[in-house]
């Protein structure tokens, strides 16, 4: 039995200057979740996709409904 439901805390983000992106390794296939900034490229990393239930719980965390763009 679960008495008590980890809340997940909604977040915001600003699309115009950050997207967000899936960055995936070539060698590896290691996939972590994060934002990219239009104007320089940088990546910021959010969290590590071990599995469908981790890339569903980063959209609904920030609120994304299309799907991610994957960078290499």
């Amino acid at each position: 039995m679960i008495f008590f439901k980890k809340k997940t805390q909604k977040k915001t983000y600003d699309p115009k200057v950050r997207k967000p992106v899936i960055r995936a390794s070539i060698c590896t296939g290691e996939q972590v979740a994060g934002f990219q900034d239009i104007r320089t490229g940088h990546f910021e990393e959010i969290l590590l996709i071990r599995n469908p239930k981790d890339l569903k719980e980063f959209k609904d965390i920030y609120g994304i409904t299309e799907d991610l763009e994957i960078i290499y």
